[in-house]
């Protein structure tokens, strides 16, 4: 099945809320352009350098998510970019973002990630820190926490991730309720290649896919 077949595939499969995000770590020019034509409207990079080599070849006509974990000394770079960075999990890089976002005056949007499988080898705040870092960022002003991400762990049974997405999701419905300024919670980012469709139930408004678009890699 070629990209364009497995694009149409997946989106006529989505809530219309659901943001389909083209996972293109790895990828070519040529994949995610085909992507694009075939209707992704937002593409996802883990490194900021294979990201900026993209970006010089496609431009803004599509969104552009910061889908890795990004070094503070990164940021700079990143921001011109990225529309959105989802992976923030501390204080220091939040605050390396408002400081090069008010270099810029603008406001820049980003997601709080979660490391909801308490993976040690892994980025992303533990569930039971979530609610200390978003009032510390909250008192950034050129930062806006517009919701969560998660990556969950492997699992070999992709219903096995299930529980791991109820936890991010009940995280971001005691954040939507506080109603603080610069809090947005808009998305949930949840959900891969395997377990998308479970993420989806389970309330996730953003998928990332990667394989389930481009194939496996060469």
């Amino acid at each position: 099945m070629r990209i364009r077949e497995r694009v149409k595939e997946i989106l006529k499969q989505l809530p219309e809320n659901v943001i389909l995000l083209a996972a293109t770590k790895g990828r070519t020019v040529e994949e995610i352009n085909e992507a694009i034509e075939s209707g992704i409207n937002f593409i996802g990079e883990n490194y900021v350098k294979e990201a900026e080599e993209k970006f010089l070849k496609i431009g803004k006509k599509v969104k552009w998510h910061m889908i890795g974990h990004l070094q503070t000394n990164k940021v700079k770079k990143a921001i011109e970019i990225f529309d959105i960075i989802e992976t923030v999990d501390s204080f220091k890089l939040a605050k390396e973002i408002d400081k090069e976002a008010k270099k810029k005056n603008t406001i820049f949007p980003i997601l709080i990630e979660i490391n909801s499988g308490r993976e040690p080898q892994k980025s992303g705040v533990l569930p039971e820190n979530v609610e200390n870092l978003i009032y510390e960022i909250l008192k950034l002003e050129n930062v806006k926490i517009e919701g969560l991400m998660t990556m969950g762990p492997f699992v070999e049974n992709p219903e096995d991730i299930r529980p791991y997405f109820k936890l991010t999701k009940v995280l971001f419905e005691k954040f939507k309720n506080l109603k603080l300024p610069n809090l947005e919670m808009k998305y949930l980012s949840m959900g891969m290649t395997d377990t998308w469709k479970i993420a989806i139930e389970e309330g996730a408004n953003i998928i990332r896919i990667g394989t389930g678009i481009f194939g496996p890699r060469k």
